[in-house]
């Protein structure tokens, strides 16, 4: 599971160096956004994946209260 979130972060890290690369080559800023959009999405996924593995790691000792406020927290971030 942990090598699915290194994958992910290190997807996440050259994604930013694109977007550093295209910043320093004055690239369209419609072309720019696209990049980060397609980042946030990636970190949402990455976010996705942490609380799944949480939840699969610790299921069994939780209650609905607590599950829902993990929940709540992590959609805020």
């Amino acid at each position: 599971m942990a090598n699915s979130l290194d994958q992910r972060v290190s997807r996440i890290l050259g994604q930013l160096r694109g977007i550093q690369k295209m910043v320093s080559e004055n690239r369209k800023e419609a072309e720019i956004l696209q990049q980060v959009s397609a980042v946030k999405k990636a970190i949402d996924g990455l976010s996705s994946e942490v609380v799944l593995q949480y939840f699969q790691k610790n299921s069994s000792s939780h209650d609905l209260d607590e599950v829902k406020e993990l929940i709540k927290r992590m959609v805020d971030l």
